[in-house]
C-alpha cells in the first residue's frame, strides 16, 4: 500500500510539470488546462487508510509523552486531518500553555484546537503545591550534610580572615598611623568573608545564585555610595589628613575661618579648642579643602600697626623716631629687622605703617603688638609730632559770619608742642609680655586625660 501511494504521487507531479501546449485562437494563444487527476476508488480508500493511520500514531504518542509529565494526565487528544483537538482539565494556566505547545511541535500538525478547561477545585490545585513541598523538604534533607561541609568551610575561611585582622601589631608595623591599620583589617575581614561565601557557594553547586549575589552587591554598592557621598569623602579626607599629617597637637592654627590650638584628629573630625577655651569640631573633608593658617610653625612672627601724623610734618623724621622707639624695646628682634614705609596720604594726615618681628615662644603676639605701639606712638608725640584728628572745612558765604569763623579758627589752632628729643620708652617686665599659656595648657591637660584615638603621629613628618 505504502509504494502504490509513492506511485501515485509521483504520477501526480509528472502531470504538473509537463509542458502546456499553446493552441492558436483567433490568433490568440491559449492555454490548456491541465487535466484532472482521477483517483480510483482503491486509492481513495488507501489514502484515507494511511492519514487515518498517521492520526492514531501521532495521537498515541502525544497520549504518551502527556501520561509522563505532571499535570497533564488528564489531558484529552483526538487528531483528525492533521488537526489536534485537546480536551479535559487541568489544574493551571501553564499546564494548559505546556500542552498546547507540544502538540504543535510533532511532524504533519496543521493546527491545535486548545479546549482544556482549568479545574478551581480545591483538592485538585492544592494536591500538587503540597507534593512539590514535601519533594523540597526531601532534597533538602538530603542536602544537609553537603550544607553542612560547606558552611563548615566558609566559617573556616572567615575566621582565619578574622583571625588574621586581629593580629594588630603586625598592621601597625605595616601602616604609617593606627587609622591606617585598622582600614587594612578591616579590608582582610571583608576579602575573609566574601572569600568563603564564594567557596561555600561552589561547593552547592549554586554558581547562579553567586553571579546574583555579586552583582546584587555591585548594585547596592553604587547605590550607597551615591547614599552616603559625604559620609565616604570625609572618610577619604580622614585617610589622607593621617598620611599628610598638616599639623601637630596644641598647633595655633586657622582652617578657614575658625581658629584655635589643635586638640586632635580623628577618623572622622578635626577638635580644637578655641582662644576662648571652647570645644569646635571641623569635619575631615571641610578642613582637608580648606585654607589652613599655622601660627606655630614657625616662631618668628611679624606685627604692623599704622600711625598718622600731621600733613606738615616730616615722614621720614618720624619713622626714624617710631623706628627707634620700637629697636630698643627688649621682645623687638633684632632680624629679621624692624622696618617703616608710608602707607597713604589723607586729606589731613599721612598714614605711617611700622612692621616688626617677635618670638612668639617668648612674647605674646598681642602684648608685644600692644607695646610697640605705645613705644612709637610717644616717641612721635614727644619729639613734637602731631597725630592729628580728622579736619573739616565749612565755607560759610556771609562775609561778616566768614571773618569771624576765620578769626575763630586761628585762636583755636593748637600751636604745636616744642620738639624734644625722644626719651627710651619704658622697658616692660617679663612677665607683661610673656605668652599666654592658658589655652595650651587646657589642651595639654585634656590629652593626657581623654586618652582617645588620634591620628597625628609626631614620628611622622609635618606636611
Amino acid at each position: 500500500m505504502f509504494l502504490i501511494s509513492i506511485l501515485r504521487r509521483m504520477a501526480l507531479a509528472m502531470v504538473l510539470a509537463a509542458p502546456v501546449v499553446a493552441q492558436p485562437t483567433d490568433g490568440l494563444p491559449t492555454i490548456a488546462p491541465p487535466a484532472p487527476v482521477v483517483e480510483s476508488p482503491l486509492e481513495a480508500r488507501e489514502t484515507a487508510a494511511e492519514e487515518a493511520g498517521n492520526d492514531r500514531n501521532t495521537a498515541q504518542r502525544m497520549a504518551n509523552i502527556f501520561g509522563e509529565i505532571e499535570g497533564l494526565h488528564g489531558v484529552g487528544i483526538r487528531v483528525q486531518s492533521g488537526v489536534v483537538t485537546l480536551t479535559g482539565t487541568v489544574t493551571s494556566q501553564a499546564d494548559r500553555e505546556r500542552a498546547e505547545a507540544i502538540a504543535a511541535r510533532f511532524a504533519g500538525v496543521v493546527t491545535v484546537e486548545n479546549a482544556i478547561d482549568r479545574t478551581f477545585e480545591v483538592d485538585s490545585n492544592l494536591s500538587p503545591v503540597l507534593e512539590k513541598f514535601v519533594d523540597d523538604l526531601r532534597r533538602m534533607a538530603r542536602a544537609v550534610p553537603l550544607f553542612g561541609v560547606a558552611l563548615l568551610i566558609g566559617l573556616l575561611i572567615g575566621g582565619l580572615g578574622y583571625l588574621l585582622a586581629a593580629q594588630g601589631r603586625l598592621w601597625r608595623w605595616l601602616a604609617p598611623n593606627a587609622f591606617l591599620a585598622e582600614l587594612f583589617a578591616s579590608t582582610v575581614r571583608i576579602v575573609a568573608i566574601i572569600a568563603g561565601l564564594i567557596v561555600a557557594l561552589q561547593i552547592l553547586g549554586a554558581t547562579a545564585l553567586l553571579g546574583l549575589v555579586l552583582g546584587s552587591a555591585g548594585v547596592i554598592g553604587i547605590a550607597l555610595g551615591f547614599a552616603v557621598r559625604d559620609t565616604v569623602d570625609n572618610f577619604v579626607s580622614s585617610l589622607m589628613l593621617s598620611l599628610r599629617q598638616p599639623f601637630r597637637a596644641n598647633d595655633h592654627v586657622l582652617i578657614g575661618e575658625s581658629e584655635g590650638r589643635v586638640i586632635r584628629l580623628t577618623s572622622r573630625a578635626t577638635i580644637l579648642m578655641t582662644l576662648d577655651g571652647n570645644h569646635l569640631r571641623i569635619p575631615n573633608a571641610t578642613v582637608f579643602k580648606a585654607i589652613i593658617l599655622n601660627y606655630s610653625r614657625n616662631p618668628q612672627r611679624r606685627f604692623a600697626f599704622d600711625l598718622g601724623i600731621d600733613a606738615a610734618d616730616d615722614p621720614l623724621r618720624a619713622m626714624q623716631v617710631g623706628l627707634a622707639a620700637i629697636r630698643a624695646l627688649p621682645n623687638v628682634l633684632d632680624t629679621p629687622r624692624s622696618h617703616a614705609v608710608i602707607e597713604m596720604v589723607g586729606d589731613s594726615n599721612i598714614i605711617l605703617r611700622f612692621f616688626a618681628w617677635i618670638d612668639q615662644r617668648e612674647t605674646d603676639f598681642g602684648k608685644g603688638r600692644s607695646l610697640a605701639i605705645q613705644a612709637a606712638k610717644q616717641a612721635l608725640e614727644q619729639s613734637g609730632f602731631e597725630l592729628p584728628e580728622p579736619i573739616y572745612r565749612i565755607r560759610v558765604d556771609a562775609p561778616g559770619d566768614a571773618s569771624r569763623l576765620a578769626l575763630a579758627a586761628a585762636r583755636a589752632r593748637p600751636q604745636g608742642r616744642p620738639k624734644s628729643q625722644a626719651s627710651a620708652p619704658p622697658t616692660p617686665a617679663s612677665d607683661e609680655i610673656e605668652p599666654d599659656c592658658a589655652v595650651e595648657k587646657l589642651v595639654t591637660d585634656e590629652r593626657d586625660e581623654a586618652r582617645e584615638p588620634d591620628l597625628l603621629d609626631t614620628r611622622r613628618p609635618i606636611e
